[in-house]
């Protein structure tokens, strides 16, 4: 079992040599900085500001993840495990509006989100705890058991 399952599940990045050796990456990362630089100082539009941050961590017994889920409580926070994609639910609920209130700035952001994580193989759904304190969720999976290799007789045929 290697750490590489674990990475969350998305776009990868090209390989190292793709970057630096191809004249054509190198000018799409040139031009994905210049619209990156650009639109800084501007809001941005969907839930990528929500997609939370993740630890992930491999202990001898045990994988885990943290979350940073700030504002957020057990009750707005969902873990489901599906064919050993482990995903991450939740939602942050804007605060009652007040009409007599005049925003010249909005910083905050509020919806809803999600992020998923590959298992390894074997895992036992029933075993995996998750805790949330102070807005960070923690999750523990245990390994699973190595696999037991039984060698089967052979025997002759009539």
């Amino acid at each position: 079992m290697n750490l590489r399952t674990l990475i969350p599940v998305g776009r990868g990045r090209p390989s190292l040599w793709a970057w630096n050796d191809n004249p054509f990456m190198s000018l799409q990362r040139e031009v994905e900085r210049v619209f990156d630089d650009f639109s800084r100082g501007f809001p941005t539009f969907g839930a990528t500001e929500l997609t939370p941050k993740m630890d992930v961590f491999e202990t001898d017994k045990e994988f885990g993840l943290t979350a940073e889920l700030p504002g957020l409580e057990e009750k707005d926070v969902e873990v489901n495990v599906t064919d050993n994609i482990l995903t991450i639910r939740g939602e942050k609920k804007a605060e009652k509006e007040q009409k007599d209130k005049d925003y010249r700035m909005v910083e905050r952001s509020y919806g809803s989100f999600a992020r998923s994580v590959e298992l390894p193989a074997g895992i036992d759904p029933d075993a995996i705890k998750a805790t949330i304190t102070k807005g960070v969720l923690k999750v523990t999976v245990p390994k699973p058991a190595p696999a037991i290799t039984k060698k089967v007789g052979i025997k002759a045929a009539a």
